[in-house]
């Protein structure tokens, strides 16, 4: 297996292993409401002391958003966000100086269509140290996952719930990065609490695996951050996110962006 020790996103979650601590990771729609904006959001996120992010690459037909995350996609493409604007503008923050590990949640069908070992390098490239791809299974993931590692890439693989336990395992074995495990079957948004299947299938697969495990979908508010981390090594929040975003798109930017970094801030504080 391809050595990602130098990968940021490997190097965050050891680093935080070592200090017992935990990570958040904000999910923004890259684009939403524009890519500035996203870059602004990015820059006040790691001021803020956030040190994993998830880029969503907007798609017209995304399989496992909610209908807040759908709309953000449907409104960055009317605008004309593209693949190509979302890496020049990744690679301009990096020119920079930003630090946080980056992923893309990107569907197959965009790294397809831009031949997967060109997408693969132009991501590495513009500076994601990560790729989730939420629509290519276990058995296709094999052909993706040597080339992402060359250009070194962690490839974050998917566990749902009704992912049965023996299969949770393989998958664990062959996610880079983190393992992204879904909260609860179905689609993205927020919710009131996570179930209790849900945290005991991730301490009981956290016996099976050294790869730290995050865990997104739903989660929305601090109380429920600091349950996931409790048996988790991270909390994915983006339909809480986004929606504040939308919320307040009108706003000016730098507006914009202290109310998003303020709920932010409030969801770091009970894993500070």
């Amino acid at each position: 297996m391809t050595d990602l020790s130098d990968n940021r996103l490997v190097k965050v979650f050891s680093e935080l292993r070592a200090a017992g601590k935990k990570a958040l990771v904000p999910f923004l729609t890259a684009g939403h409401p524009d890519l500035q904006t996203t870059e602004a959001i990015l820059i006040d996120l790691e001021r803020r002391g956030v040190r994993v992010a998830e880029l969503g690459i907007p798609f017209s037909d995304p399989i496992a958003d909610g209908p807040t995350i759908q709309a953000s996609y449907t409104e960055a493409l009317a605008a004309g966000v593209t693949s190509q604007a979302v890496l020049e503008m990744v690679r301009r923050w990096r020119a920079g100086g930003a630090g946080l590990a980056l992923v893309a949640m990107v569907s197959y069908s965009i790294v397809f269509r831009c031949r997967p070992e060109v997408y693969l390098r132009s991501a590495a490239d513009a500076g994601f140290d990560g790729l989730i791809i939420p629509d290519l299974p276990l058995e296709e993931a094999g052909n993706l996952e040597p080339l992402a590692a060359a250009d070194g890439l962690a490839n974050v693989m998917l566990i749902a719930p009704t992912t049965p336990p023996r299969r949770r395992v393989e998958i664990a074995r062959h996610s880079r990065g983190f393992i992204y495990f879904i909260s609860v079957a179905g689609i993205t948004g927020e919710r009131e609490r996570l179930p209790e299947d849900t945290i005991r299938a991730v301490g009981e697969l956290r016996r099976h695996t050294d790869t730290p495990v995050c865990v997104g979908f739903g989660i929305s508010n601090p109380q429920m951050v600091a349950a996931v981390c409790e048996v988790a090594d991270g909390a994915i929040v983006g339909s809480a996110i986004v929606r504040r975003i939308s919320q307040h798109k009108d706003l000016p930017t730098d507006q914009l962006v202290a109310k998003v970094g303020e709920f932010v801030g409030g969801l770091l504080e009970p894993i500070a």
